[in-house]
C-alpha cells in the first residue's frame, strides 16, 4: 500500500517520464534540416548584430522588481479581504496599515524617480564669461579718470 508521499513521488515519476517520452518521440518524428538561417539567434526577426553580451540599463531590472513587489502584496490583499468579516475592526486595521504602508513605499518610489523609464537629464547652469581683459582694463580706466 502507497503512502501520501509515495503517491506524490509516483505521480512526479510519472510525469518526468511523460515529458522525455515526448521529447524523445518528436526528437524521432521530426525532420531534421539544419541551415545557417534556422542555427542563428532569433532576435524577434532582427539580424543579430555585436556581441550578446550588452549592458542593458539597470532600470528595467529596478522596474521588474518593484512591480514584483507590490504584485505580491496586491495578491496578499486578496485572502485578507475574504476573511475580512470574520475578523472584525482588528482584521480592517491590519489590512489598513498594510495599505498604507504599501501607498508610503509606492510614493517613495515614485518621489525617488524610480518608476520612471528614464530619467530626465539635469542641464547644468551656463556661466556667465568673462569679459576680455582689455576690456576691463578700459572700464578701470574711465573709473579713474
Amino acid at each position: 500500500m502507497l503512502t501520501e508521499f509515495g503517491k506524490v513521488f509516483a505521480f512526479m515519476l510519472t510525469a518526468v517520464l511523460f515529458v522525455v517520452m515526448a521529447v524523445f518521440a518528436s526528437k524521432l518524428i521530426r525532420p531534421a534540416r539544419p541551415t545557417t538561417e534556422k542555427l542563428k539567434t532569433y532576435e524577434c526577426g532582427e539580424n543579430p548584430e555585436g556581441s550578446p553580451w550588452v549592458k542593458f540599463n539597470i532600470r528595467f531590472y529596478v522596474v521588474a522588481l518593484i512591480f514584483l513587489i507590490f504584485d505580491v502584496e496586491v495578491v496578499l490583499l486578496i485572502p485578507w479581504a475574504l476573511v475580512y468579516k470574520g475578523s472584525g475592526i482588528i482584521g480592517f486595521l491590519v489590512g489598513a496599515i498594510f495599505l498604507i504602508l504599501l501607498g508610503l513605499g509606492m510614493a517613495y518610489e515614485w518621489r525617488k524617480g524610480d518608476l520612471e523609464w528614464a530619467r530626465p537629464k539635469i542641464i547644468p547652469p551656463v556661466l556667465k564669461k568673462e569679459e576680455p581683459p582689455e576690456e576691463k582694463s578700459q572700464k578701470e580706466l574711465i573709473i579713474v579718470e
